[in-house]
């Protein structure tokens, strides 16, 4: 049976003394919606929140929060900083349209947009084609720290970039065996979950949090639209004192949502890796469970194993579902199988350029096979989990992703 990670001894510390002092900090106190709504305007200066919309996501959240997340008294702590840091910046966000209205005036040219699964190579595709300079990726440290907004002139030495890389050494101080599975670092791609928190219906919270309730609320009743007019509107204020040719962005999070998405960007592309669901569901719930430690220390891994497993089914069987009813038509995404692509990789980013009309010169391929000669999928450590130890039965979880199998031709992995 798999054992969640113990954090360091200073952070059980800080549990330890929260713990003992109770109600008497905010800390022991459970999340208010109003609290933390009240609290980021007094922070901001800022009042106009740019609507409601993003409210029922934030009740939802707070109640799961506070109800099913367990949370420790540090773990409280992020959350609470978490959902501050969303909805300051759902503030700012607003108030740079209202008074520049430019920015929402400005289109987003046919984005590039990776859905794959989690764990089915969609962080290393992106890595890649960030390399190319015609291509623009959202960095970290601007999704973390968009206010003001980048610009040109100081991009690759603006200041926030040391402060966010500093914020994620800090991470890997308290869970170190995260960087086993998932690179980190101020420079490099995010994914678009991780501002659609401005609207506060994102699944990132299920990663970091045991909020069931509130995950079954986004996939399955959030009206997603919202969060897709936030992702835009965010968008644009990164491109206007930065330009980008073309956004190349990824999220398996837009698996669940295809429809709302392609309605906010009806001119995307799309790029849909592909890979045995149940490596991928495995490796995803060993990496939840190794991140929830942060914020909780009753970390259930036979849960995230089957919470995940069928969460991730159903976004699997929406995409042969867009597919089958002409949602997403042929000519605008391309399939890109991770066993070819783990073989092939220069080979694969080649077929994929052709598809998208795009040359690759010699400095985005230079770049590019640079960072493969040196780049190694255990250079911290290897990522070592099991999938029993998740309460998952192979041949259960094979005939709940049956038809994704069949559809797309996906070879089974063995586990």
């Amino acid at each position: 049976m798999l054992k969640p990670p113990k954090i360091p001894l200073g952070a059980r510390t800080i549990n330890t003394v929260l713990r003992a002092l109770g109600p008497l900090t905010r800390f022991g106190r459970p999340l208010s919606p109003e609290g933390l709504e009240h609290e980021a305007a007094e922070k901001t200066g800022r009042s106009d929140f740019g609507g409601t919309s993003y409210r029922e996501g934030l009740r939802r959240l707070v109640e799961s929060l506070n109800e099913e997340a367990r949370l420790t008294p540090l773990g409280r702590l992020i959350a609470r900083e978490e959902l501050l840091t969303a909805l300051g910046n759902r503030l700012h966000l607003q108030a740079y349209h209202r008074d520049h209205p430019e920015i929402g005036a400005a289109p987003i040219e046919r984005p590039v947009i990776i859905i794959g699964m989690g764990r089915s190579g969609t962080t290393i595709l992106h890595e890649l084609l960030a390399l190319d300079p015609e291509n623009r990726t959202p960095a970290t440290w601007e999704v973390d720290m968009p206010f003001p907004p980048p610009e040109t002139a100081t991009y690759e030495s603006d200041p926030r970039i040391g402060a966010i890389q500093r914020r994620l050494d800090r991470t890997d101080q308290i869970v170190p065996e995260f960087k086993k599975m998932h690179r980190m670092g101020a420079r490099l791609p995010q994914e678009c979950v991780r501002w659609t928190t401005g609207e506060l219906a994102s699944l990132i919270f299920g990663i970091s949090y045991e909020v069931p309730s509130y995950c079954e609320w986004v996939l399955s009743e959030a009206d997603m639209s919202g969060a897709y007019r936030y992702h835009r509107r965010f968008l644009q204020l990164l491109q206007w004192k930065h330009p980008a040719k073309r956004w190349v962005l990824k999220s398996p999070g837009h698996l669940w949502s295809l429809g709302p998405m392609l309605a906010a960007y009806p001119e995307a592309r799309l790029i849909q890796t592909h890979r045995d669901p149940l490596k991928t569901t495995a490796s995803l719930s060993s990496l939840i469970t190794n991140l929830r430690v942060m914020a909780s220390d009753q970390v259930d891994p036979v849960a995230i194993g089957r919470q995940w497993a069928r969460w991730n089914a159903d976004a699997l069987s929406r995409s042969v579902q867009a597919r089958r009813s002409g949602l997403i038509a042929a000519d605008r995404i391309h399939d890109l199988s991770f066993y070819e692509f783990m073989d092939d990789p220069m080979g694969q980013i080649e077929r994929l350029y052709r598809f998208l009309g795009f040359e690759l010169s010699p400095t985005a391929r230079g770049r590019m096979e640079r960072y493969l000669r040196v780049k190694t999928a255990d250079e911290h450590g290897a990522h070592r989990y099991r999938f029993e130890d998740f309460g998952l039965e192979v041949a259960a979880e094979r005939e709940r992703v049956r038809d994704y199998l069949e559809y797309f031709d996906v070879p089974s992995e063995p586990l």
